[in-house]
């Protein structure tokens, strides 16, 4: 049978059985290799008076959150997005910053 992915949807190599984690929205049962994370920092702080502290000094605390999504509430909330069959083939590669030689 064909497969649609080489990676069977999945980030997790040769290690073998991954653990299991609940989505954010609908509760299923998904691996932690093929869901997506979502990773958000929030502060108790108003954003406008944020800044104005900032620029007097202080430091405030933020919290960092994550949620973990299934497929489908991923793809329903715009996080991934479906892929033709020759996009699906490109993984696209992140750009780093070149370091400047001084």
């Amino acid at each position: 049978m064909t497969k649609k992915r080489s990676s069977g949807g999945r980030s997790k190599g040769g290690k073998g059985r991954s653990g299991m984690v609940q989505c954010s929205y609908c509760g299923a049962q998904v691996p932690r290799d093929k869901a997506k994370r979502q990773t958000k920092y929030t502060s108790l702080v108003d954003s406008r008076i944020l800044k104005e502290l900032r620029d007097q000094g202080a430091s405030v605390n933020r919290t960092k959150t994550t949620k973990y999504l299934c497929i489908s509430c991923a793809v329903h909330r715009g996080v991934v997005n479906i892929r033709s069959k020759e996009d699906r083939k490109y993984v696209p590669r992140r750009r780093r910053p070149r370091r400047s030689s001084s």
